[in-house]
């Protein structure tokens, strides 16, 4: 059986010494940087550029960890642009904002990289996908020579872990995730989508960000948790099957993890994995708060089909606006993918039984004041 390399580095603090070195190490542990990079090659560093959020937040890939990454690149002698789709409209102003409110126009500034302001759209085929055959992408896909993923350690209500696979999604086009959330409302179908994604990217390369990662509520609206540990592979599906594992998941139960299962693109367990660098039990966390998710098979081959439509539909999660908490910016209703909320006193109201539980509203809260609602008996059924 083949196996994919996955390297495990610790470090504990964003010290950038530190965390170049991590990554100097990681590379090395993969077969050297020139086994992926040529002097010359136009390389996307794909942050999680999810909003404006401070480095400390742990919502987004830290500044010091993109620094010294693309440090490395452009020593190496490749050309280093740095981007993201964030969520919401996908403009200039939007970057800007977003660039400089999580760090990173400080530091490509620094180490002369690229900061990518290109909205233009590109639509690309993508034979090998699933759900999506062909995608409307970020123009700068075909800007570059390669791709590398840096995603963020982090817990997501929909997909109960957001890591290298989901990471791709930004490549996406501003809004045009919301029509794909529309389009795709139940996790079985959003995750092979966003396989499928990952899949036309092509990323190279996947490094996470895992000094501190995300536990709770993420992908925004969790705490930061001390994690200690650099992550690389030339495989996003073998780096996310040991990154959730690493924070206590059960990898079996992340719906982009079962559809790599599936699509044989990974075995879901460390059978399939070489892992390289600092031992891997001693960055296991046992007690890392993870959300609960709502499984559509969850009840699959335990009771009759009409009884678990009843029973599944009585497990749905919905949102609840914290209105003593919210600044009334309207980021939840711009955002909302199938348009169910309204400003009423410049406070949000949804029209609950016409949620598609994308959790976009969550997501997107600049000030945490939208909780995920999960009944006590989903709660139950999801142990399981």
């Amino acid at each position: 059986m083949k196996k994919e390399r996955v390297s495990l580095i610790r470090c504990n603090e964003y010290d950038y010494k530190m965390v170049k070195k991590a990554i100097l190490n990681s590379f090395e542990n993969l077969g050297g940087i020139n086994k992926y990079i040529s002097s010359g090659d136009r390389v996307l560093l794909k942050l999680n550029l999810l909003m404006k959020k401070k480095p400390e937040d742990a919502t987004t890939t830290h500044p010091v960890f993109t620094k010294a990454l693309a440090e490395v690149l452009i020593e190496y002698g490749a050309e280093v642009i740095i981007g993201d789709s964030p969520g919401g409209p996908f403009n200039e102003n939007i970057l800007r904002g977003v660039y400089k409110a999580c760090g990173i126009e400080e530091i490509a500034m620094e180490v002369g990289a690229t900061l990518n302001y290109n909205t233009n759209t590109v639509e690309i085929k993508n034979e090998n996908g699933l759900i999506l055959k062909k995608i409307t992408a970020i123009e700068l896909i075909n800007k570059v020579d390669k791709v590398i993923s840096v995603s963020k350690l982090k817990t997501h209500g929909m997909m109960l872990f957001t890591g290298a696979v989901k990471n791709m999604f930004g490549i996406v086009a501003g809004l045009e995730k919301a029509e794909y959330h529309v389009r795709m409302p139940n996790n079985v179908d959003f995750s092979n989508a966003l396989v499928d994604i990952c899949i036309a990217a092509n990323p190279i390369l996947s490094f996470m960000d895992g000094i501190v990662g995300m536990e709770g509520a993420g992908p925004s609206a969790g705490n930061p948790r001390a994690v200690g540990v650099v992550i690389a592979s030339s495989s996003p599906y073998h780096l996310d099957v040991v990154a959730s594992s690493i924070i206590g998941i059960n990898a079996s139960k992340v719906p982009t993890i079962q559809r790599c299962v599936e699509r044989n693109l990974c075995g879901g367990t460390f059978e399939d994995i070489e892992l390289l660098g600092d031992d891997y039990n001693s960055f296991v966390i046992n007690n890392y708060i993870v959300p609960e998710i709502r499984s559509l098979d969850l009840l699959e081959g335990k009771l009759p089909k009409f009884i678990r439509d009843i029973i599944n539909e009585l497990l749905q999660p919905k949102p609840v606006f914290i209105h003593n908490r919210c600044i009334g910016c309207r980021d939840c209703a711009e955002s909302c993918p199938p348009a169910i909320i309204s400003m009423k006193n410049n406070r949000p109201e949804a029209k609950l039984d016409e949620c598609i539980r994308c959790f976009c509203c969550q997501e997107l809260c600049p000030v945490k004041a939208v909780e995920i609602h999960r009944p006590i008996l989903m709660k139950l059924l999801a142990r399981l």
